[in-house]
């Protein structure tokens, strides 16, 4: 494990310049969650980590740092998720402790837990086929997370929504429960959950204090080099050619300030991809001059997913949740069960009108 300082440092989301009374507020709330947080794996000692469906490198570096922390501490340890582990995510998990959850194997699993930890989702919906054996466990349940509009069912929440990602409310936890130093499997899965869900720290929330816990994580043994290849640059031939068609479907209107593009099924079919393979595609509507918001339709078995981006404070979260979804004030997404794509593109071009600046 690399060097790293001999006292961590805590609540370093929070910069200086906005120390004011309400941010004095929040490090004290979350100083309280922490520790609420201490008392309840000191009290347990089997425990269940799950996130949302279609797990991101944030949920994913997330639950491996948390459960990395929990196993040196001689807990039992199971991390269960709706959905398999993308494969640009899979260098996070040398040792394959994330299991894609089966009921008849799995069930028993989160009933007879202590405490379930959902992770980077604040609504049980997100958990797909886990919700019923979670809500119905009679665990205890902390949510940890950074996203907007919770809903009420977990008996402790961490919420932060001020972080870049729940990696970032993450390394303050650990470093609130643990003076030592983070290892680097640890620094390795928080590392990259930042810097994706940061978009490579390019996002309004990354500020001064949000690089120095990266050069925190780095000094821990974390090599960026290594988690950019990994998540962004190991991409199938099948993906590149499902992007090509992406982009020849990709139309700008409202002025050259609304970006969209379609994915069909038949895409996938003809390419040899799946809805996995899309993760970035997104982002390419808002690199053209002028956009500022970009709308990804891609259309799976059950229905339509949307992926919702926009720039400056564009609120497009509210256009996501017009369609059933939520996220961040600019990065959302929606899934919506037996809708045609060709039904909703219109629908949802004329309602994005109504969030253009005037």
């Amino acid at each position: 494990m690399a060097g790293s300082s001999t006292t961590p440092f805590l609540f370093t989301a929070f910069p200086p310049e906005r120390n004011d009374f309400m941010h004095s507020e929040r490090k004290q709330r979350l100083h309280q969650e922490f520790e609420a947080c201490r008392t309840l794996i000191t009290g347990h000692s089997t425990f269940v980590l799950t996130t949302h469906v279609n797990p991101d490198a944030d949920g994913l570096g997330s639950e491996l740092a948390l459960a990395s922390y929990l196993l040196s501490q001689d807990k039992t340890v199971h991390i269960l998720n709706h959905s398999a582990t993308p494969p640009n995510c899979r260098f996070m998990d040398p040792h394959s402790r994330i299991q894609q959850f089966n009921s008849t194997r799995d069930a028993h699993v989160l009933k007879e837990a202590g405490v379930i930890f959902i992770l980077d989702a604040n609504q049980p919906d997100r958990l797909a086929g886990l919700k019923p054996f979670v809500l119905q466990s009679p665990a205890k349940k902390i949510c940890i997370d950074h996203h907007l509009d919770r809903e009420e069912f977990a008996d402790l929440f961490i919420i932060d929504e001020e972080a870049a990602a729940t990696g970032e409310i993450l390394f303050n936890l650990l470093t609130s429960l643990t003076r030592q130093p983070l290892s680097q499997e640890i620094a390795t899965a928080l590392y990259t959950a930042i810097m994706t869900d940061s978009g490579s720290f390019r996002f309004p929330k990354t500020d001064s204090q949000l690089h120095r816990m990266v050069a925190e994580l780095l000094d821990c043994g974390a090599d960026p080099v290594t988690s950019y290849q990994q998540h962004y640059e190991q991409e199938s031939l099948g993906s590149v050619h499902l992007l090509a068609r992406a982009l020849g479907s990709l139309r700008v209107t409202h002025g050259g300030t609304v970006g969209s593009m379609v994915i069909t099924r038949q895409d996938f079919l003809e390419t040899g991809t799946t809805e996995l393979d899309t993760h970035s595609f997104i982002t390419k509507a808002l690199n053209i001059g002028g956009v500022m918001i970009g709308l990804l339709l891609t259309e799976v078995d059950d229905g339509v997913k949307i992926s919702f981006r926009s720039k400056g404070d564009i609120p497009i979260n509210k256009l996501a949740q017009e369609f059933g979804g939520n996220g961040h004030k600019n990065a959302a997404g929606a899934r919506l069960t037996g809708e045609k794509l060709t039904n909703i593109l219109p629908i949802l071009l004329e309602r994005a009108q109504q969030y253009i600046p005037s």
